[in-house]
């Protein structure tokens, strides 16, 4: 991650509405589900795909990858956000590449902790 592709947030006030939107998706998946982490994925519709981590024995998926698989499986041809849930302090890089795969390098990624708080803002790319 270079400094051109990260700002810091703070609270989300900067924030669209649609951005917040899939914030909250993001959290609700993560608390209904009880897994690590919750994402949420806005295409160039408007339509949002939310998932959880899967972790199966077969087959290990973060929450941002399912809900990029669940955009593109769905017939998205771009996506406009993405948002992700987590403890982590960054949005870890195989994320990104599936979110640039799917939306471009520009393609904004929220961070956000357990609570909903904007952490950070990174570019796909």
């Amino acid at each position: 991650m270079t400094p051109s592709s990260e700002s810091q947030g703070a609270g989300g006030a900067d924030l669209g509405a649609e951005d917040r939107k899939i914030i909250t998706l993001a959290r609700s998946a993560r608390a209904r589900n009880a897994v690590p982490e919750g994402a949420a994925v806005r295409d160039e519709t408007g339509r949002t795909y939310v998932a959880g981590t899967v972790a199966l024995d077969s087959l290990k998926l973060s929450a941002l990858q399912t809900a990029v698989a669940m955009a593109v499986a769905s017939g998205a041809t771009s996506l406009e956000a993405a948002a992700v849930v987590s403890e982590s302090a960054a949005v870890a890089e195989q994320d990104r590449a599936a979110v640039r795969d799917a939306g471009g390098p520009a393609t904004p990624v929220l961070l956000a902790g357990p609570d909903g708080q904007l952490r950070a803002t990174v570019t796909a790319g």
